[in-house]
């Protein structure tokens, strides 16, 4: 994982050139924020259209921002719960090879997948569409996977409850089972606290029972598990009145066939799971990593965008990343509207524009463009 989780990408005015607001901004932040690790944002040369189409655009970009990032979470969080389940810690999320925080901080803009001739608006609905269907993909694989598990989970619940309810095919054996023309041997749940009353009485709950039959197979913490070996003609009554005493007779009837396969059919589905498990993390990992460059071309056009709202035309703007500490911020935002020239900057503090969402969609306004990356 990141060693920062929190990143901001902000785009300055350029009053006299690029370099020179760069070096402004290096020196502030080297003298009065030195924690703060500073990087410049490389921007590609993009089609900048009409101001119709930008103010359009601009409507869309926080929502879009919004899923894709939302996406990339559930991505993480989808690694994160399958590494938990095999004991693994979540490994280093990366764009091929390359550790997020990195590609981040060092970022360049993939000409070959995002012609950078191509409208803005295609552009964004490009990548839209590209990281819709990844979700969607993703849906349906965990899905699958979720499947698996559940037939697990009803398997293990199963054999987990109690006598009363649980499988109990794997607590008898060959040996324990008496089954003949005239014979019949039932199983018994007999409450523990009960136990002494089942052996005291259970040769006279009905005529015909073998005497001195039952045999204790299985105990939990609320039940115990007996047998008892009695005629056929008889195994009815028998049932009635020990459900009468508060007996509980389990219907069971004994199948090396019937326990074989369901043996089988649980090693299947662990094996099944555990292959579905490593596929779909397999996948995450990669997707997470095609998302995350996705999201980051976005980010490139939604600062190109929103500086050429913000400061006009021509394209004059510098873009940075920086991750500052919390303690830190406020210093920070500091030095950034300095570097602005202070233009307008009692027009985006006013008490009327505190608290407004701004074209960059944050919570507050600043004089500059700027919104926040969560890695986490």
């Amino acid at each position: 994982m990141a060693a920062t989780s929190r990143y901001w990408i902000v785009s300055l005015p350029v009053h006299t050139s690029a370099s020179a607001t760069w070096n402004r901004l290096r020196q502030s932040i080297s003298k009065n924020s030195f924690d703060t690790p500073l990087y410049r944002f490389t921007m590609p040369d993009l089609r900048v259209g009409t101001l119709d189409s930008l103010l359009a655009l601009s409507d869309d970009l926080v929502k879009s921002n919004a899923f894709i990032e939302g996406v990339t979470h559930k991505i993480r969080r989808q690694i994160e719960e399958l590494e938990k389940a095999s004991g693994v810690e979540v490994g280093a999320l990366t764009v091929d090879g390359v550790p997020i925080d990195s590609y981040l901080t060092r970022f360049v803009w993939d000409e070959g997948k995002y012609p950078t001739i191509s409208p803005l608006r295609e552009l964004v609905d490009s990548i839209h569409v590209q990281v819709a269907k990844i979700e969607d993909d993703m849906k349906v694989r965990v899905a699958e996977y979720s499947n698996i598990r559940s037939q697990l989970n009803a398997i293990n619940r199963k054999q987990s409850g109690s006598l009363a309810v649980r499988d109990i095919s794997n607590l008898v054996n060959p040996e324990d089972i008496v089954a003949s023309e005239h014979l019949v041997t039932l199983l018994a749940v007999v409450p523990k606290y009960s136990q002494k009353d089942w052996l005291s009485s259970y040769e006279t709950l009905t005529t015909f029972v073998v005497p001195r039959s039952t045999k204790k197979l299985h105990e939990d913490n609320e039940y115990a598990l007996y047998t008892v070996t009695l005629f056929r003609k008889v195994a009815d009554n028998f049932r009635n009145n020990a459900r009468e005493k508060g007996f509980q007779i389990r219907e069971f009837e004994y199948s090396p066939e019937a326990q074989e396969s369901r043996k089988q059919e649980l090693e299947k589905l662990i094996q099944d799971q555990e292959s579905k498990r490593s596929c779909l993390l397999q996948w995450c990992y990669a997707s997470y990593g095609e998302v995350f460059s996705s999201w980051m071309h976005f980010c490139a056009v939604r600062v190109f965008a929103e500086s050429i709202l913000r400061y006009g035309l021509p394209p004059s703007f510098l873009a940075v990343v920086l991750a500052p500490l919390v303690k830190s911020e406020k210093k920070v935002r500091g030095i950034l509207e300095e570097l602005c020239g202070n233009v307008n900057s009692s027009y985006w503090k006013s008490e009327d524009e505190i608290g407004l969402v701004g074209i960059g969609g944050e919570a507050e306004a600043y004089p500059y463009v700027s919104f926040t990356i969560n890695l986490v």
